[in-house]
């Protein structure tokens, strides 16, 4: 094996092997909500991207490539940051339709201003979705999403080794599919709570055209927050059915990108 030297020759191919398989981990852990939020401090991420890699090096027979410097290698590592970034995307895709209807139904409410700084990324992002990604996160970790991602991860060496043919094209097809369902799951989010706030804004509006006099943006702002506050708590049960279904999606979709036989759906 063509490996540099740094005096440490006894270890060094056990530290390349390490190294090279923490790509497709770390990568899949920075991508992944939860695990790559910013509140998550950067060695901390690396502490279990190495605690898995460890794991991986013991229980899966991983071959590295004999010359690490070759370009061939090179390509080998992009490959496993694509896989491991593909991952993390299709949590991110999952976490990121909530927080899609929050903003819908924050418009309708005439909350769009009301914006907070999202913990998880650092940015300006309303109300609504942020309760909304909360939410999701903690049915996501309630129902073990969490773990059975990482074992996702961890079984993805078994299926895809590094090294062997992994189709681009059909996984982004995949990841690609999962994005319209979100979408979807995101409008199936939203509408009735926005349904119930079109109906404040016409009953609004008919009172308007029938007292002029009276003063619309005083009147119409509070009932369609309460309206909206009224909807969201009617449709609780509904916002949770949602919420795990799209958490078991998402797992489901990982699966299939790291299964040889997936196809899309």
């Amino acid at each position: 094996m063509n490996l540099p030297h740094f005096g440490l020759s006894a270890i060094e191919a056990d530290l390349w092997a390490l190294i090279f398989v923490m790509v497709r981990v770390g990568a899949a852990i920075l991508a992944a909500p939860i695990f790559g939020a910013r509140l998550v401090p950067p060695q901390v991420r690396t502490v279990l991207a190495g605690a898995m890699a460890v794991f991986i090096l013991n229980w899966v027979p991983v071959q590295i490539p004999a010359d690490m410097l070759a370009l061939p290698t090179f390509i080998s590592l992009l490959v496993e940051a694509v896989i491991g970034f593909t991952l993390g995307m299709v949590l991110q895709i999952a976490f990121t339709a909530p927080m899609i209807a929050g903003e819908q139904i924050a418009g309708g409410m005439g909350m769009a201003m009301a914006t907070a700084v999202d913990p998880s990324s650092g940015s300006q992002s309303g109300v609504v979705g942020q309760m909304f990604s909360v939410t999701l996160t903690l049915l996501f970790l309630g129902i073990g999403g969490h773990l059975l991602w990482l074992r996702l991860v961890v079984e993805s060496y078994v299926m895809f080794p590094p090294g062997s043919d992994w189709d681009l094209a059909q996984r982004g097809w995949l990841v690609a599919s999962f994005f319209t369902q979100a979408l979807a799951t995101a409008v199936a989010i939203a509408l009735p709570v926005t349904l119930v706030l079109l109906l404040v804004q016409l009953v609004t509006g008919v009172i308007g055209r029938s007292a002029p006099s009276l003063n619309l943006f005083a009147l119409g702002l509070p009932a369609s927050v309460l309206a909206g506050i009224a909807a969201l708590i009617a449709s609780t049960s509904l916002l949770h059915d949602h919420f795990v279904e799209l958490a078991q999606l998402a797992i489901e979709q990982a699966g299939m990108v790291v299964t040889p036989a997936g196809t899309a759906t």
